[in-house]
């Protein structure tokens, strides 16, 4: 998504803005958002864990679309974007950035360059940088006796790993999700650091995942569901040894699904 938007909103201005709900926005008001962004310049793109940071030469706007939330340029609006666009912003070209989110799961904030330093610095390390090794991983699951599961979708330990690819990754590395995370083996935690990284750069590649209301930057749909080998696969064969994948929601309240056999 970010990717597909940085071309189209790089050295635009923003003209006018329009936010029909306040209730996504975090350490800002309406007020202050709407008049800082109104008439600021996009300086620079780019993504922090699962927010996307649109740098402007005032601030930056973050944006966690959560489950139901997209972002676009669009040339013309569509009746959905009136009534789900809960934040547009027309640019100097006559064009207009959407922030589309149905049921408003998302979150906003505006922040100078303190706020911004203190949400990321409460951030782990980003999956596809140089820094996240598989020491850097065994480091962090070897301190936590949560489930291996809930301490990958905890942002504070490691940026960006949502529940689709957690379960993935984990399926990948043969690892039950519900194992305590110190308990995880080395030779584990190598399977598991190079499946997060795989499944990461693929799902990059193949536009993000899409079952519902999930868009890229252009608008389209991603397409990595094509390639999930246990998410929203419950009840169906295990694609490993044929053994029917279970699935529970009492690790974190997510749908974990995974193979008895082939996890331990």
């Amino acid at each position: 998504m970010v990717s597909d938007l940085r071309p189209t909103l790089v050295g635009r201005t923003v003209v006018d803005v329009t936010l029909t709900h306040d209730d996504l926005l975090r350490w800002t008001t309406k007020r202050r958002l709407v008049a800082g962004l109104r008439g600021s310049r996009v300086v620079g793109m780019s993504r922090r864990a699962k927010n996307a940071v649109i740098e402007t030469d005032r601030r930056r706007l973050v944006i966690q679309p959560g489950m139901t939330g997209s972002m676009a340029v669009k040339k013309k609006l569509a009746p959905t974007d009136l009534r789900y666009g809960v934040l547009r912003a027309t640019l100097d070209n006559g064009r207009t950035f959407v922030y589309h989110d149905v049921r408003r799961l998302g979150t906003i904030l505006w922040l100078d360059d303190r706020l911004w330093n203190r949400f990321s610095a409460a951030l782990g390390p980003e999956p596809l940088e140089p820094e996240f090794t598989a020491a850097a991983l065994g480091a962090i699951l070897g301190r936590s006796r949560a489930a291996v599961k809930k301490v990958l979708m905890d942002q504070r330990h490691l940026a960006g790993v949502g529940n689709i690819y957690a379960n993935e990754a984990l399926f990948a590395a043969g690892i039950d999700p519900s194992k305590e995370a110190r308990r995880v083996t080395p030779d584990q935690v190598q399977k598991l650091h190079a499946a997060i990284v795989r499944i990461l750069r693929a799902a990059v590649e193949a536009d993000g995942t899409t079952f519902r209301d999930y868009r890229t930057g252009t608008g389209e749909p991603g397409s990595f569901q094509l390639a999930l080998a246990v998410y929203e696969r419950e009840g169906e064969p295990c694609l490993n040894c044929g053994t029917l994948l279970a699935g529970t929601h009492e690790i974190d309240a997510r749908i974990s699904v995974f193979c008895y056999r082939c996890q331990a």
